[in-house]
């Protein structure tokens, strides 16, 4: 148990040779960006797997950095110079982690892709999806889809949308007829039970895999599902790199590619299949985020992360169980991994992912023991037994139906999946009430209401997070900076970067300060100026935000220059501190290394 890492001293230096293929992923990766750099993009960095939008745990998809450019918040001729961008995105999908290790899925993947921000529409959008797949890649499409509202189930609101005629004519400048399907519901991407901008999409299939989805954002469709064209139509594509990989690489699945290879490699020939690729997956996928600044821990992000962490050294245990003279070390794949990536990207730091996948893997020891005991009691495991064993000690349902033996011939797959399923439409449920469910009043991310009660109390948090992290500057120092907030009617959740515990006595002050600001009912004002301008006032703001050229400062106080507070923001606010009412601290915590968080209540 003692060999989850064997730490090599002489790992400084290693050489990475990629298999002979048709076209490598470097190659690939630089084609891509500067095709569409050719044609008038900006080519625009991956943003973190840790997105600024507190809506989503983990980013899923190209869009999620360049969502406000989409709704008009924010100008992309301000930031980039330009209205079409192009970028290879970081992604997570949390919802396929149980499913890797079945030659298809991945939780951590790259994607390409290209957008604009009312720069070009349908027919140059489809124009350079085509010359990039058959021309620069030199693949043979097989076969593209477009929306068409008659293959969509009766009842379906997208039944009255408009058949996407346009994208069908279009295609037809290049590829033949019979190659053009017209799919259904799979072609409209739009919000689920929601309102907000949609439109139709087209799919493009080489080899019979989807490989790249083009959405066009045409419509906005309000409750009652009417649908209104957008003042500002967007192009959003997606195209895996895995996928593309694998297509021009001739493979018959993802981990076959040159992204894959080299890790594969390091795994024992005699291995499980199956456990080989769940090894290579969570490898990278826990070097990736741990290189975002998550770290394990029960909730949210964290909580993802031990999820991978904790399967690997449950299967790591198996392994060295039934192979004791084994000296395989999952150490050996965060190396290949930093060596694999860390040209692109360099915050992926060896030494801190493995002392991070160190320690877990030492709290997680006894807990696998404490597991196998309750297993060894156990004189037969049914379906209910084993998810029971999975939610306490983590032990995947492999690890039970394995070592259970003969006590477990009643447990099958099935009926297991029967029990997590429940398990997470329970969460889901949770969730939904958590944030109120569809139909919010309010929904910037950051503030979430959904009536004008709710909305009253969330200005008033709002407006006590701003006094909050005031407070936390004059007792702790400059070293305080926000990291990330949510509010709801019931909370404020503040992160911030602060290498410590609070004591009991600072966590006093800093109430102390803001319930002043309070009781001196101080009056919230703003001005509105340039960034250049609000950054000399001194004004706090999330350097992780995009802010347009003019900005709003919201402040409390009788002037700018001697505010309690002062911070670039748009609202909702109160208009005077003393419609806060009585804050309260009720939580602190930390949220990975260097980071803290603060959970704040406002009473009447």
């Amino acid at each position: 148990m003692g060999r989850f890492f064997i730490y090599r001293n002489n790992f400084e230096i290693i050489s990475f040779c990629c298999i002979l293929v048709l076209m490598n992923h470097e190659e690939i990766r630089k084609k891509f960006i500067e095709f569409f750099k050719k044609n008038g993009h900006e080519s625009v960095p991956s943003s973190s797997l840790l997105p600024d939008d507190p809506s989503v745990l983990l980013t899923t998809a190209g869009m999620q950095q360049f969502k406000k450019y989409f709704t008009g918040e924010l100008d992309p001729m301000q930031d980039f110079k330009s209205k079409n961008t192009v970028s290879i995105q970081k992604c997570f999908r949390t919802s396929d982690i149980d499913e890797v290790g079945d030659e298809r899925h991945l939780t951590f993947f790259e994607m390409l892709g290209n957008f604009s921000f009312g720069g070009y529409w349908k027919e140059e959008a489809i124009k350079y999806a085509y010359e990039f797949i058959a021309k620069e890649m030199g693949l043979e499409i097989d076969y593209v889809t477009v929306f068409d509202p008659e293959k969509v189930s009766a009842g379906d609101w997208r039944r009255g949308v408009p058949y996407d005629e346009e994208s069908y004519k279009i295609w037809q400048k290049y590829v033949p007829k019979e190659k053009i399907r017209r799919e259904g519901a799979d072609n409209f991407w739009g919000p689920t039970g929601n309102e907000g901008p949609c439109g139709p999409t087209t799919e493009i299939y080489v080899d019979g895999i989807e490989i790249w989805n083009v959405v066009f954002n045409q419509f906005y469709r309000d409750k009652e599902n009417k649908l209104t064209d957008l003042k500002i139509r967007g192009i959003d594509t997606g195209m895996g790199l895995e996928r593309l990989a694998m297509v021009s690489q001739k493979k018959k699945n993802v981990f076959e590619t040159d992204l894959f290879e080299s890790i594969v490699r390091e795994l024992p020939e005699e291995m499980e299949f199956k456990t080989k690729l769940i090894f290579t997956d969570h490898a990278r996928s826990s070097a990736f985020l741990i290189s975002d600044g998550i770290r394990p821990s029960n909730k949210d992000a964290g909580y993802v992360l031990r999820r991978l962490l904790r399967r690997v050294i449950t299967y790591n245990y198996i392994w060295l169980r039934s192979h004791p003279e084994s000296k395989f070390s999952f150490r050996t794949l965060i190396d290949e991994v930093v060596s694999q990536y860390g040209y692109i990207y360099q915050n992926l730091n060896r030494e801190i992912i493995a002392g991070v996948c160190e320690e877990e893997y030492v709290k997680f020891n006894r807990t696998i023991e404490k597991g196998l005991k309750e297993l060894d009691v156990l004189m037969e495991v049914d379906a209910k037994k084993a998810f029971d064993l999975y939610q306490s000690f983590g032990l995947p349902y492999e690890v039970v139906k394995e070592l259970a033996g003969s006590r477990a011939s009643i447990l099958n797959r099935d009926d297991f999946d029967k029990k997590f399923v429940k398990h997470q439409e329970i969460s889901k449920a949770g969730a939904e009430k958590k944030f109120g469910g569809h139909g919010l009043l309010l929904d910037t991310g950051e503030l979430k209401a959904k009536d004008e009660v709710e909305l009253k109390k969330v200005t008033r948090l709002h407006t006590a997070t701003h006094l909050l992290q005031a407070a936390l500057r004059k007792v702790l120092g400059s070293e305080v900076s926000q990291k990330g907030s949510d509010v709801t009617a019931e909370r404020t959740r503040f992160d911030f970067a602060f290498g410590r515990k609070l004591t009991p006595e600072e966590i006093k002050k800093v109430e102390e300060l803001v319930n002043g600001a309070v009781e001196a009912d101080l009056p919230m004002q703003f001005k509105e100026m340039s960034k250049v301008e609000a950054e000399k006032t001194g004004a706090l703001y999330f350097f992780r935000e995009k802010y347009p050229e003019r900005v709003k400062v919201y402040f409390a106080g009788k002037s700018l220059e001697d505010a309690f507070s002062k911070e670039f923001c748009g609202g909702p606010h109160v208009t005077h501190t003393g419609e806060v009412g009585k804050f309260k601290i009720a939580k602190e915590e930390a949220v990975g290394a260097g980071a803290r968080r603060i959970r704040g209540v406002v009473e009447n």
